[in-house]
């Protein structure tokens, strides 16, 4: 029975979602950080109040230098959640080298700890749908609020070329290549999810990460809101909840799922615009909210829907959590917790 687990980037929003659920699940737990990110302290005192009586293990280190802290721990847990991340495209722009030795870099290092411990833990690492580029040879259709894929009812598929787009895009793609690859050669038990956007309760979002927190934080505190393009872009949104089940399901699943690269996101029935957050959020929070347009950023999809039907045959998982109810759990949290935000000078 897997009970121990490693999660890299624990003290984030999607990792300490995950850690939160294990450890209510009597499982034990090492988060591994190095608590740069502006709320991940905050998570992890959260965390360990939470679960005072649980068994919780927090090891602040980077994984772009503390190789032998890593191998010490991925040797005593059955599984290892890669989740540390740079996450922003805007950010990789800016600085590519931080970029690549976050993301590529990184994940190496986490790889090479995995190929030398004894006890072969699985491994799910946290890829992105920006491998698959701008995806301009798709058509696609224009409504008044939003874009569609005209041939594609379902959604990108896992098999879709990939197209490196951003230093963000090819920092992440070699990491989901490296991870699949050392599947291949090295016969890890290694799983990709290529995470379409994901948003929930303990997301510190900021405009260019996490949109729908972002969005969603700046509508409560009654912040101007900037829409880089027209905002009819669409995407596949996940709430976190979902996200977890997701990888709990796949690492239950191992002997079917090692290997594999997995488009995990909200699909089809859980899309939504910039425009038409914001429409829903004017009226759940019953106030009005400012925004202004600007130019459109490098790489943004009009339109990115994931095929998710993949894991549903695969290890039985699909989204559960409904786009209208997982941004209504969001805001409810957000209007909780006003004071924290602005302690953390997010807006």
């Amino acid at each position: 029975m897997l009970n121990k687990f490693l999660v890299i980037g624990g003290a984030g929003f999607i990792g300490v979602n995950i850690a939160d659920y294990l450890l209510k699940n009597n499982a034990e737990v090492i988060v591994f950080d190095n608590l740069s990110r502006r709320g991940t302290i905050e998570n992890i005192k959260w965390l360990s109040e939470k679960h005072k009586a649980k068994k919780l293990e927090v090891v602040v280190g980077d994984i772009r230098i503390d190789k032998q802290k890593l191998l010490k721990l991925v040797e005593k847990v059955d599984a290892v959640y890669h989740l540390a991340a740079q996450v922003a495209v805007t950010c990789s722009v800016k600085d590519p080298y931080q970029d690549f030795t976050i993301n590529a870099l990184g994940t190496f290092n986490v790889l090479e700890a995995i190929r030398r411990a004894q006890n072969n833990p699985i491994l799910i690492f946290a890829s992105t749908n920006k491998v698959y580029g701008g995806m301009e040879d798709i058509e696609t259709l224009e409504d008044e609020k939003r874009y569609s894929y005209k041939d594609l009812p379902f959604g990108i598929p896992e098999n879709r070329t990939l197209d490196f787009h951003s230093p963000y895009g090819c920092s992440k793609g070699a990491a989901d290549q490296y991870v699949r690859d050392y599947a291949r050669i090295y016969g890890l038990r290694t799983v990709v999810f290529r995470q379409s956007c994901i948003y929930g309760k303990r997301q510190f979002g900021i405009e260019d990460q996490g949109w729908v927190a972002w969005f969603t934080i700046a509508s409560a505190l009654s912040r101007p809101i900037t829409i880089y393009g027209d905002g009819k872009q669409i995407r596949d949104v996940l709430y976190v909840e979902d996200l977890v089940y997701a990888f709990l399901a796949a690492t239950k699943m191992i002997d079917k799922t090692a290997g594999k690269i997995y488009n995990i996101g909200g699909g089809p029935e859980n899309t939504m615009s910039l425009l038409e957050l914001l429409s829903y959020l004017k009226n759940l929070l019953n106030k009005e909210i400012k925004y202004s347009f600007s130019n459109w950023r490098p790489g943004d999809q009009p339109v990115y829907v994931s095929d998710i039907r993949k894991a549903k045959r695969e290890f039985s998982w699909q989204p559960e959590i409904t786009v209208k109810a997982g941004v209504k759990h969001l805001a409810g949290w957000v209007v909780r917790n006003k004071e924290l935000f602005r302690k953390l000078k997010i807006v």
